[in-house]
């Protein structure tokens, strides 16, 4: 799956849970950068996410999220 298409579901997953398109999608984007996007917000990004993709994520994958280049990284080892 190509990079944008990943992105644009990452995106679309962030405006459906969060409720605004107020961030810019970029590699260096963090929870921080994203008004709303907080502990219990995140987990339901997650889970977007996964069903979204039709994938799902363990612990260690998780634990590697620094960024959106990581998330996107973790996503494309799942695809």
């Amino acid at each position: 799956m190509e990079i944008d298409v990943i992105k644009e579901k990452i995106s679309n997953a962030l405006v459906s849970i969060l409720g605004h398109n107020n961030f810019e999608m970029h590699d260096e984007l963090t929870a921080k950068d994203v008004d709303g996007w907080d502990s219990l917000s995140h987990m339901m990004i997650i889970t977007k996410i996964e069903e979204e993709l039709n994938i799902r994520f363990k612990l260690r994958d998780l634990n590697k999220l620094k960024n959106m280049g990581s998330l996107v990284s973790v996503i494309q080892s799942k695809i």
